[in-house]
């Protein structure tokens, strides 16, 4: 099976002469309500080099004519006069997060010629929600021109025995390259060149999690199709990178396209069960609709239902009313899947009726005091979980987990050429 990831010539700034904390700033897709939190950013930043002057903050995306043209000028200058070159390498990362844990990773590059986003794929990486088509192309203009990449797209692999990443820990992996605090309560993060030795025991190790034996353990069938990399933050940008290279492909031909840099991406691979990690559910809300109707047709619904799924639970509230009902042959692999199946069906025959996705419980509670308003809470999709979905009922639907808080993001820090 050909390799579908390797080690990237990764750039950084000389940090000696340029400030970490200026230079690293958070994924452009947080904070997209907050244009203050940017603004805050830039205040910080002031005219010192940082990947925030290489980025468009989705806040601004109605400014993408504008600012494009700045941001390809500033890389050629980065490119010039800032970045430092650290040819063929991966690099270990530690990332204390705001509530103390530490996440840990492997930055590296992904070959996109192994990645599909489309529903029901069966490549080696893979989206884990459902891709909206018509948020690609505003981010393929910002990739099109642009010489580099800074990544914050996160991938998963599903390693419970912990042979990959977890052989790094504690131990003397190489030299140490970046070490500070990140802005804005970003917590702190620790970069270590991988080297030669390790960097081929953690290619051994990712390859073993695909044999047809380790596939057969973990997900119960024989002869699946291997998946090593599922996306669990940044999808829409590795599906522009993926679109981008296409247009590459197509412009140049195949043959050139083969050892083009835009045919990778450069990532950070995190175990799905690293402690640090946590799936926090995203309840859903109805609006706009006869609550004891719509939760009496999701009953009948459910009580069709005849899969082979685990039994399921979806606890129902509005007004002063609350109770549960019970999914006992589902379908889906997930209560959220099942739900969303419904709930799109039923909006699909009534479209004035809406659906919300709400984070926490006490927020789903309050609202579903209002007119019209019915809420859903579930038990939240197990890390577990994660890729037997994917495997049996491709990408999930969308909105189902939340990763972390705002601030505990990936911030930009490493960059890549693609041109």
């Amino acid at each position: 099976m050909k390799k579908c990831y390797s080690g990237a010539d990764i750039l950084l700034p000389d940090l000696a002469k340029n400030d970490p904390q200026k230079w690293a700033v958070v994924a452009c897709d947080q904070f997209t309500s907050e244009p203050e939190y940017w603004e805050k950013a830039q205040k910080i930043v002031g005219d010192a080099p940082s990947t925030l002057n290489m980025i468009l903050p989705e806040v601004y995306l109605d400014q993408t004519a504008e600012r494009i043209p700045k941001i390809n000028e500033t890389m050629l200058v980065y490119e010039r006069e800032i970045l430092k070159a650290y040819p063929d390498s991966m690099i270990y990362v530690e990332r204390t997060q705001s509530d103390g844990t530490v996440r840990h990773g492997i930055v590296m590059a992904i070959d996109l010629e192994a990645y599909d986003y489309r529903r029901g794929a069966d490549s080696l990486i893979r989206a884990t929600e459902a891709t909206v088509v018509e948020r690609i192309p505003p981010r393929v203009a910002i990739r099109r021109n642009a010489t580099l990449e800074s990544p914050h797209v996160m991938l998963l692999i599903d390693d419970p025995r912990k042979t990959v990443i977890e052989r790094l820990y504690g131990n003397d992996v190489g030299e140490v390259i970046y070490d500070f605090d990140l802005m804005l309560d970003g917590g702190h993060i620790r970069g270590t060149l991988i080297n030669g030795e390790y960097k081929t025991a953690i290619s051994n190790a990712l390859d073993s999690l695909v044999s047809n034996e380790a596939m057969t353990e973990k997900y119960g069938k024989d002869g699946l199709s291997p998946l090593l990399f599922a996306v669990g933050d940044g999808n829409h940008s590795l599906a522009s990178a993926k679109a981008a290279y296409e247009e590459v492909k197509e412009r140049i031909g195949k043959n050139a396209a083969a050892t083009h840099p835009a045919r990778y991406a450069l990532v950070e691979v995190v175990n799905i069960h690293d402690e640090a990690l946590k799936f926090e559910p995203i309840y859903r809300i109805v609006t706009d609709v006869d609550c004891e109707s719509f939760v009496s047709e999701l009953d009948a619904y459910l009580a069709s239902l005849s899969g082979n799924a685990e039994e399921q639970r979806i606890e129902y509230v509005y007004g002063d009313k609350r109770g549960t009902l019970i999914a006992k042959a589902p379908e889906q692999q997930l209560t959220v899947g099942t739900l969303q199946k419904f709930i799109d069906e039923y909006i699909s025959k009534n479209p004035k009726t809406k659906v919300d996705y709400i984070h926490g419980e006490s927020s789903v509670m309050a609202l579903a005091k209002k007119e019209n308003t019915v809420g859903f809470l579930f038990d939240g999709m197990e890390k577990s979980q994660l890729f037997k979905t994917v495997i049996f009922d491709g990408a999930l639907p969308r909105k189902t987990f939340s990763m972390g808080h705002a601030t505990d993001k990936r911030y930009y820090l490493e960059c890549r050429k693609i041109k």
